[in-house]
């Protein structure tokens, strides 16, 4: 729970950007609401890939604009990848301990014992809506509108034709999940969820209602599909290493400035918080030697990128634009870190939080309110890059106090002198470098603890029945068909799923090819999807005509029955109530044997 000073603290501040009496409808409607709150979130972009970052040739005047406008934590660090930073800023504790420290595997679902920033704010009588880039799991319990949100506009997975998402999704005129149910929306997937988050806002403002809006997009993650005319001021740049991903980038910076437009349409903008991150380091930007240095490209001075522990991999931008009458723009460089946005939110609205577990993060707002907070000076925080069925201890590790670097427990870098990463102190910082070992032992006791616990997909359950799983979430240390090219391709590989019966009976098992609904034979083939709008697919897909197939749930082996030119392998199964695992074995004519790449288990018969 929060202190009672630190409570006091979040009054006094919200009463500071009370906006002043004024006749305009603006300030009263202002006056009489709570602070509403967007957070925008892109995704694969890096601390350089902003103008006001200095990027020589990014135009980007939107997110200049909030640049130049909020207060900016300069010294701000995510995980290294997509799902974990998502899982570490909506529960406030690392990555590794939500159980999200991979995007595949069954390791990017945001384990259900832990509170979410939108379930509290949901609680503290906030509307809640989503649009975009979930990426925290695909079923119960572990989706948006299971975790606190009210409104959900999603795709699939982790990304725009990813294998949980519908199947043919392409950026343009694609189907998405509306609070769980697909539906085809026209335009490109960025203007999509700016415009029905704008649509939400309005709704909200009309009703009187206070609102979050998560607009979380998956640009400029690969495939980088986007109109030639954001593409075209920079494809003749030799300097540039994609034109495409500083397309898609430009097309987010327009959408934040018709959001900023609609926000004083709405005359909201006096009393709407704008937060503004990304998370990870640049996919993109810039290309990297050996060493991990900049070759080509812009990428702030910094060593490496996406997936990287260098700092390049995890220090990315968070501006805090706050309403009319709140802290003036200012630029703090203390260590902070994803898992503080939680606490950091909750404080600002004066919203106690209650849980049983302790957070990795904590509330910036004394540094915010005050331009100081000491405890962050000596504060130490570790971020890794797992991509792991099972964490590997010391596996691509930064320790990080102030401005002091110790990757992989060898490398010591102090980021004052050496921005670039480039001389090794270690040898010279024998006890430094001992202390900062000592403290990842101890969070690596801690995060044991956690990570050691299975997050299941719950099956037979009335929030989801059927329940349509993917292979995207196969546990497996050899390879998942985690995209839907990778389905259409026929990848031979296998896995299982952490499943949870919710209920004893008798379920249909349906196992697949395709997904249900795309109305294909087992033994169909589908051309791979091209790399860019308009251009030619890869190849054809593989033909995987089925022989026999074997199913494992729990202690029972079946043998099912395949028939020939069906769309799915099927039987019904009595299921006890528990946890269980469950795995499938398709053996094709040529003898290769595979997973079923998507299964649904249906509840028919409770007993």
């Amino acid at each position: 729970m929060r202190s009672i000073p630190a409570l006091l603290l979040a009054l006094c501040l919200a009463a500071c950007w009370t906006p002043p009496s004024s006749s305009s409808s603006s300030s009263d409607k202002a006056s009489d609401q709570p602070m509403n709150i967007v957070l925008i979130m892109t995704d694969d972009q890096g601390y350089g890939d902003i103008a006001a970052h200095g990027n020589p040739w990014l135009n980007t005047p939107e997110m200049d604009a909030l640049h130049d406008e909020s207060v900016r934590f300069t010294n701000f660090h995510v995980a290294t990848t997509c799902a974990p930073t998502r899982a570490g800023l909506m529960s406030g504790v690392n990555c590794n301990r939500a159980g999200a420290w991979h995007t595949i595997g069954g390791r990017s679902l945001l384990a259900s014992r832990f509170t979410t920033l939108a379930s509290e704010l949901q609680s503290a009588g906030y509307a809640t809506g989503i649009f975009g880039k979930w990426h925290l799991g695909d079923n119960y319990p572990f989706r948006p509108q299971d975790r606190g949100f009210d409104e959900v506009l999603i795709h699939g997975g982790g990304g725009v034709g990813q294998t949980p998402d519908a199947w043919g999704n392409d950026y343009f005129d694609d189907t998405y999940f509306h609070n769980g149910v697909p539906k085809k929306y026209e335009g490109y997937c960025t203007d999509v969820w700016f415009e029905e988050a704008g649509d939400f806002m309005k709704e909200k403002v009309e009703k009187g209602e206070p609102f979050f809006t998560y607009i979380v997009t998956n640009a400029p993650h690969g495939p980088y599909h986007i109109a030639d005319k954001y593409v075209d001021p920079y494809r003749d740049n030799t300097e540039i290493p994609n034109p495409r991903f500083y397309g898609m980038i430009a097309n987010v910076d327009d959408n934040i400035g018709r959001l900023r437009a609609q926000l004083r349409d709405l005359d909201i903008e006096d009393n709407t918080l704008i937060v503004f991150m990304t998370d990870n380091g640049t996919s993109s930007g810039a290309n990297l030697g050996k060493d991990r240095h900049v070759t080509k490209g812009y990428n702030a001075g910094m060593r490496g990128r996406k997936v990287d522990e260098y700092e390049g991999g995890h220090r990315v931008p968070l501006f805090l634009r706050f309403p009319k009458g709140g802290p003036s723009p200012a630029a703090h460089d203390e260590l902070t870190t994803y898992t503080d946005i939680l606490p950091t939110l909750l404080d600002i609205v004066g919203h106690p939080l209650e849980v049983d577990y302790p957070l990795d993060g904590q509330s910036l707002l004394p540094l915010i309110q005050n331009g100081e907070q000491p405890e962050l000076n000596d504060r130490i925080v570790v971020v890794d890059t797992q991509r792991e069925e099972l964490l590997e201890k010391g596996k691509r590790s930064c320790v990080m106090m102030q401005d002091w670097r110790l990757i992989n427990g060898k490398e010591l870098y102090k980021l004052k002198d050496d921005p670039g990463q480039r001389e090794n102190l270690i040898s010279t910082q024998p006890e430094l470098a001992g202390k900062l070992n000592e403290a990842y032992e101890d969070w690596w006791r801690q995060v044991a603890i956690d990570s050691a616990m299975m997050s299941r997909i719950i099956v037979g359950h009335p929030a989801e029945n059927p329940a349509l799983i993917t292979a995207h979430d196969w546990h497996t240390e050899t390879g998942s068909p985690w995209n839907q090219n990778l389905v259409r391709a026929g990848q031979v590989h296998n896995g299982y799923w952490a499943i949870d019966v919710a209920e004893a009976g008798e379920y249909l098992i349906n196992l697949y090819r395709w997904p249900p609904g795309v109305a294909r034979q087992f033994a169909a083939t589908v051309p791979s999807m091209p790399a860019v709008p308009g251009g030619d697919g890869y190849k054809e897909g593989v033909t995987i005509n089925p022989q026999n197939a074997v199913l494992k749930v729990g202690e029972k082996v079946l043998k099912l029955e395949v028939a020939p030119g069906a769309e799915a392998i099927s039987k019904v199964v009595y299921l006890l109530k528990g946890p269980q695992d469950l795995q499938t074995w398709i053996t094709d004519e040529q003898g290769v044997t595979r997973g079923a790449y998507y299964v649904s288990l249906e509840l028919l018969n409770s007993k």
